[in-house]
């Protein structure tokens, strides 16, 4: 499964998310709202979510194994480096996979 496409929309530096993220693989499949957080270690991603009943968060969409999860963090922080420079917060740009 290649990523072919991902769109980065950076948000206002008000706590510590960065940016909202959606990915599209094989241009046939899109996971809309991966979070790039800042953390302690520096920028990492946080897959869709949601609140469960008992009001733990679960994921809706993640890789099922951690060679995915690297590719997909490596290429999702690459993108929002490369739209750091380009774009002003607030708007989205897309960046070819």
């Amino acid at each position: 499964m290649k990523i072919t496409d991902i769109r980065v929309r950076k948000v206002t530096k008000q706590g510590k998310m960065r940016a909202v993220v959606s990915v599209t693989f094989d241009n046939e499949f899109v996971v809309h709202d991966i979070k790039v957080i800042e953390g302690e270690r520096g920028l990492f991603i946080a897959m869709p979510s949601k609140k469960s009943a008992d009001g733990e968060y679960r994921d809706i969409a993640h890789p099922i194994n951690s060679d995915m999860r690297g590719v997909l963090q490596t290429q999702i922080l690459e993108a929002y480096d490369k739209a750091s420079l380009e774009e002003p917060e607030g708007e989205e740009a897309p960046v070819e996979g």
